[in-house]
């Protein structure tokens, strides 16, 4: 087989060597526009599951490359004056010219040929080739030649970075965050070799305009940054190879191939570089198609499917986390005024792929002084986990961070809670939750989601919630009672047979909203809520409020999220209204504040109040996580103290992303950007992620899913 790469970085070499060793018949030709010496990088990072696949694909090159590693497995954070160090992250780095070399070397033994400076301005050089891998990197000829066919998708980054090196002599992964008038820089740096590391500066866009680096040169730049991390660089200096401020690009892919070409590496795919994944995954690439040609050497369609089949699932897992990465660093400023040792924690756990129990495992040390301060106890030896902290709140004091919600099965009758939804919130109680979290009572009868709901808008309904509260309080677990109003949501059959599915126009009532559109296409045209009505339902609210602190509810969430009334008024798709309640977030506020206020009022002083908030409609021209946090802002004014973050359901044609821990993202973000406490769900499975959430400072209470423990 005649064989042409086009790009001559370590993953085309790489590729070319496997080639050429499975077959040596095989016609292998790498052509690369650059010089063999040039390089764009200081140091490539390794993880060990990389190692291993080096190392049975290429036992000769994997001996020299490791021969030639720099080792460490610490990690330093310098933040607010500290430096926190954990320790046993393993990581191993060799000089990106260096790997060049060395694959170069084993490319001539096995009789590939190598041309340079040779500049390709399409494919048509490769045109009598049997096989194009196209290793040509983030601004791949290849793919933009193929576009029509790849299906290309280019997200450009919103924070600018520029990579030096450094004669500074390094012992840890290490990460300093400055701030200045400008704003925060933050350094990402890594030995990878005994005298040398790599050191990279990253800002935002508007602080490096701010620090005037948009028109500095090269020496400017290198002059700043020296300057800048002085402290750090203790007389060292940064060194330039061709270093400009660039903003990351991440690329994806429908397809990696086409005819008989197929890509590899940056050309198929980026993942950002703090979690400094893209020579290993390139490599990784060139492993997995040589084998997949093995399997099928007369069939390239069959082996770009295996290979795309392998590829793909573990390259999208490490670009969802590479972007959760990016976006913390992008955000920084959100965590102003932490703790240098929460912020460590929440650093370290950013992308969701190392844990509180991962952290106590790689350094017991590191994770008990997170323990120690976030149990505020840091003279002790050993401090419970941050599940078991109590959390108090006016007069109330939850016994742990876990609370647990009990699905509704609709089984009220006129209003009145079910016998059996009390029990399954007592044993709820039981299990040793600080908090149980009841279904949806109604504050109105038009307010009921189906017939089953249970309600507080009669006094003869509040005797079951008052024997309930004393069950609850007795199992050592608070009772956290959800108030709302199900507005265009409601009047619909039981959901054990379905969500949202409209009763049958006889056993119907009215509805209200706050505009006049249907939830669903089958759903009853709710009627737009005039001024009487919003009179009506505030004192609805009010007076179920006053029902409830009467039996002795120690918590009242009140539910402004999932597409009910109050939620609805908060969302431009649902409020279409054209009148001061309508309009501009600040109108769209005005209902649901009057409500929040009538309630607080009748809502005893001494317990807290919690509300249900969307961050996000996931639906085009929906509400928007920067207008959330204005929400937050405004019903933590209001007598707020703790929100539960929710996202969707706003309107039934939304695109839900329902990924793992998918609310803990959108929680951190109401918590440090809003400064206001919450409670996050979200598919939070174990102890170990409820720990890590909490500890990191993503959440003050978490809702367990607790499947995993009851074996259901």
């Amino acid at each position: 087989m005649r064989i042409g790469v086009l790009g001559g970085g370590p993953g085309g070499l790489y590729f070319a060597l496997l080639a050429k060793r499975a077959d040596p018949a095989h016609e292998v030709t790498v052509v690369e526009r650059n010089a063999p010496d040039a390089t764009f990088g200081w140091g490539v990072v390794f993880s060990e599951e990389t190692l291993g696949a080096l190392r049975d694909a290429d036992y000769p090159s994997y001996v020299e490359i490791t021969d030639t590693f720099a080792r460490w497995s610490a990690i330093e954070v310098v933040y607010g004056g500290r430096t926190v160090r954990s320790g046993g992250h393993v990581f191993t780095a060799i000089a990106r010219r260096r790997l060049l070399e060395i694959l170069q070397r084993r490319c001539r033994e096995v009789g590939v040929e190598l041309a340079f400076q040779r500049e390709l301005p399409d494919l048509d050089a490769f045109a009598d080739r049997d096989l194009v891998v196209a290793a040509d990197g983030v601004n791949s000829t290849a793919r933009r030649q193929l576009e029509h066919q790849l299906r290309p998708t280019l997200d450009m980054h919103r924070s600018r970075f520029i990579w030096f090196g450094s004669d500074l002599p390094l012992d840890a992964f290490t990460f300093v965050f400055r701030t200045t008038p400008h704003g925060v820089f933050q350094v990402h740096a890594y030995p990878f070799d005994a005298d040398t590391s790599t050191f990279i500066v990253e800002t935002t866009e508007d602080t490096w305009r701010a620090a005037g680096l948009d028109q500095a040169g090269a020496s400017e730049s290198i002059a700043f940054c020296q300057e800048l991390f002085a402290p750090e660089l203790d007389g060292h200096k940064l060194l330039s190879n061709r270093s400009l401020w660039i903003s990351f690009v991440t690329v994806r892919c429908q397809s990696w191939h086409h005819g008989n070409v197929v890509l590899l590496g940056d050309a198929a795919h980026t993942a950002h570089f703090t979690i400094g994944s893209g020579t290993k995954l390139a490599m990784e690439d060139a492993v997995a198609l040589g084998q997949a040609l093995q399997r099928h050497p007369a069939d390239l369609e069959a082996a770009f499917t295996d290979y795309e089949l392998e590829r793909q699932p573990v390259v999208e897992r490490f670009q969802e986390a590479a972007r959760d990465s990016a976006s913390w660093f992008e955000n920084v400023r959100r965590y102003d005024g932490f703790d240098p040792v929460q912020f460590a924690c929440n650093l370290l756990t950013r992308s969701g792929r190392i844990g509180h129990l991962e952290l106590t495992r790689r350094d017991p040390a590191f994770a008990a002084t997170v323990d120690r301060f976030f149990a505020g106890r840091p003279g002790v030896l050993l401090a419970p986990p941050p599940l078991f902290a109590p959390l108090a709140q006016r007069g109330v004091t939850l016994a742990n961070r876990v609370a647990l919600a009990v699905v509704s099965e609709d089984d009220a009758a006129d209003g009145r809670l079910a016998g059996a939804a009390a029990r399954r919130l007592a044993e709820a109680a039981g299990s040793g939750a600080g908090a149980v979290v009841s279904e949806l009572a109604a504050a109105a009868p038009e307010g009921r989601i189906t017939p089953g709901t249970a309600g507080l808008w009669a006094d003869d309904q509040a005797g079951s919630w008052a024997e309930l509260a004393r069950r609850v309080g007795g199992a050592g677990a608070r009772l956290a009672l959800r108030l709302g109003h199900a507005g265009c949501r409601g009047a619909t059959r039981p959901r054990r047979g379905g969500v949202d599915r409209p009763l049958p126009a006889d056993r119907a009532w009215p509805l209200l909203a706050a505009s006049a559109i249907p939830y669903t296409p089958a759903a009853q045209v709710p009627k737009a809520m005039d001024g009487a009505d919003m009179d009506r339902v505030t004192d609805q609210f009010a007076a179920a409020a006053g029902r409830a602190a009467h039996a002795g509810v120690d918590i009242l969430l009140l539910d402004l999220a999932h597409g009910f009334l109050l939620g609805g008024f908060l969302s431009p798709l649902a409020n279409r209204r054209e009148d001061g309640d309508g309009g501009s977030l600040e109108r769209r506020l005005r209902f649901p504040l009057r409500v929040v206020d009538a309630v607080r009022a009748a809502w005893p002083g001494d317990r807290p109040l919690w509300a249900a908030v969307t961050v996000t409609d996931w639906a085009p021209g929906g509400l928007e996580p920067e207008q959330a946090v204005a929400v937050a802002r405004e019903l933590a004014a209001h007598g707020c103290d703790l929100l539960q973050v929710t996202a969707g359901q706003t309107i039934a044609a939304g695109r839900p992303d329902y990924g793992r821990l998918h609310l803990v993202g959108w929680s951190d973000l109401i918590r440090n950007q809003a400064g206001v406490p919450t409670i996050v769900g979200g598919n939070l499975t174990t102890a170990d992620e409820v720990n890590t959430a909490l500890a990191a400072g993503r959440a003050d209470l978490c809702l367990l899913d607790p499947r995993v423990y009851t074996g259901a």
